[in-house]
């Protein structure tokens, strides 16, 4: 057992139903708050940005507002993008189940604010209030829910490797295809900023890729589903595939042996029937028999035990 299905086992029924859904109600959220920021002049993305300096000052309702704020502005493509992700996500949630999909969005979240502190106190400003303050804004800015509408989409094509989507509406691709672009773009952005940065300032860059998809890359490596396509397994995966065939071929020839060629699986010790004969008969072996004795209902509990 994984260690994600002992946790599952112990906090399953803690795990939020229905999560992506969630995520499009903060986003419409979000959308109205910037709407009416733009009406009014009120510094509401400011209030409820995130912010590692304001957060160690109080501000803890940051820890969770941020999300509120839509990785871009509101436009058709916007919509047409909700509806997207909210098909995506739910389909993951009933693939993976619940809780899994929550470790796999709560995970992206908390990395992301782990990413936004390690920042802050790379480039904070010891002993200066007002520098720290305006570099904990700044760093904060460079953190959205773009990474999670980002994690959504791979998490599905690594999942759905082969499935098709209409690129411009028009041109049916597959999604990994789609998704070996995104990985192949964020690469690049690393790259390049480490070449035209150096090293230091291109951890702006750096830490909020790695950390807004880290869970995305630990939960794959985790679960074995980080695979896209037909990806070439390793030699114990085929070895122990080929084990497993050739196990279920000696207990087919087994079952025939006992059974016969009927294809029966359960077969009573004492009357010699089959799932075959009757398909509401139960069946049961005994435990307090000396040997692996198979009874029907009827003979289960009125046999004499061998």
């Amino acid at each position: 057992m994984s260690f994600l299905q002992k946790l599952e086992r112990k906090f399953g029924k803690y795990a939020i139903r229905n999560l992506t859904k969630f995520i499009i109600i903060a986003y419409v959220i979000g959308y109205v708050l910037l709407m009416i920021e733009s009406g009014t002049g009120a510094p509401i993305r400011e209030a409820i940005g995130l912010n590692p300096y304001a957060i160690l000052h109080g501000q803890i309702w940051r820890i969770v507002s941020w999300v509120l704020i839509p990785p871009s502005s509101f436009d058709i493509f916007t919509i047409i993008m909700l509806i997207c992700y909210y098909q995506l996500g739910t389909l993951l949630e009933r693939v993976w189940g619940d809780f899994l999909y929550n470790v796999y969005i709560f995970g992206g979240l908390i990395m992301t604010l782990i990413g936004s502190f390690v920042l802050y106190f790379i480039f904070a400003a010891p002993g200066n209030a007002a520098i720290s303050a305006m570099n904990g804004y700044y760093i904060g800015q460079l953190f959205s829910t773009y990474y999670v509408s980002l994690s959504i989409f791979l998490g599905f094509a690594m999942t759905f490797p082969e499935q098709k989507l209409l690129l411009f509406f028009i041109i049916p691709i597959k999604i990994k295809w789609l998704a070996l672009v995104d990985v192949a773009y964020l690469a690049y952005e690393i790259i390049n900023s480490i070449i035209t940065l150096g090293f230091t300032t291109a951890l702006l860059v750096i830490v909020p890729i790695i950390c807004s998809l880290a869970a995305t890359i630990v939960f794959f490596i985790m679960t074995r589903k980080y695979q896209f396509g037909q990806a070439r397994r390793s030699f114990k995966d085929r070895k122990r595939q080929k084990e497993f065939q050739k196990a279920m071929s000696r207990g087919q020839a087994q079952r025939n042996n006992v059974y016969g060629s009927s294809g029966a699986r359960h077969k009573c010790c004492i009357c010699g029937r089959t799932e075959l004969d009757d398909p509401n008969l139960e069946f049961r072996y005994c435990s307090k028999c000396n040997g692996n004795y198979e009874y029907c209902q009827d003979h289960l509990f009125t046999h004499v035990h061998k």
